[in-house]
């Protein structure tokens, strides 16, 4: 489960933070990202989630206030990764103006199709986060795309460098477990639920281990939630993170 990769090489990393493979890969899915039953089912099936966590980490980082349809406006965002803009569109609709940066254009324009259809402004961007001048934003996202990276250090230092200084970050991505193994790979992705080769196990990260690559950039990490599943909940926020989990981040 990913939202997006890029292969452009990074100004200020140095080097490339995501393999060309892996743009390859998602960009083919851009046809149908937007079909809720089609190679993009289980990202829908998780927007939700993910949505209900941010939600909560903006009212708590603004102090707003929870019955507002629009905690963002006034505020930007920037989804790293951003796919076909599944996160993109739901951040937009709360009020934030909008980036969606993802390495494949293919993602990029069935992103902006979609946008225009639904009547949302929101800027979409093919390329290495790193290269481009876009300044910093209020809110930054990278869901379920640190595992796909060459090099995770650089890109997390570029995600730092995007954040304001008062900003929120927030970041999902897989755990490396017995159980991520067995149920995202063997399983899911077994049985077709997920695109085969969507995930490799030895580039899934620990919480530990996204916690010392946060504080290396000048960040501090969150208390993480895990993003479970099971037959009677579906994927659902709780304390188990031996699947996966998602993190809220700030400048330390």
């Amino acid at each position: 489960m990913s939202d997006a990769t890029t292969d452009t090489p990074s100004n200020t990393s140095g080097g490339q933070t995501i393999r060309p493979e892996e743009a390859a890969h998602f960009g083919r899915l851009a046809r149908d990202w937007w079909d809720p039953k089609g190679s993009s089912a289980m990202l829908h099936k998780l927007n939700p989630v993910r949505l209900e966590f941010l939600r909560d980490a903006i009212d708590v980082h603004w102090a707003g206030d929870i019955r507002n349809a629009r905690p963002l406006a006034g505020k930007s965002a920037l989804d790293v990764g951003c796919g076909a803009g599944l996160l993109c569109e739901p951040l937009a609709r709360m009020g934030a103006q909008v980036t969606g940066v993802d390495a494949a254009p293919e993602n990029v324009a069935a992103a902006s199709v979609h946008a225009e259809g639904v009547g949302l402004d929101i800027r979409y961007m093919a390329g290495e986060i790193g290269s481009l001048d876009i300044g910093t934003f209020d809110l930054v996202t990278a869901m379920e795309v640190v595992e796909h990276v060459a090099d995770k250090a650089a890109f997390v230092r570029e995600l730092a460098a995007r954040l304001a200084d008062d900003g929120l970050m927030v970041l999902s991505t897989p755990n490396r477990t017995p159980q991520s193994r067995l149920l995202m790979i063997g399983a899911a992705e077994g049985l077709g639920m997920i695109p085969k080769g969507t995930h490799h196990w030895d580039d899934f990260i620990m919480p530990g281990e996204l916690g010392d690559l946060l504080s290396e950039a000048g960040l501090s990490m969150g208390e993480p939630r895990g993003i479970g599943f099971s037959p009677m909940k579906g994927l659902h926020l709780g304390d188990d993170m031996s699947l996966n989990y998602i993190v809220t981040a700030r400048k330390a």
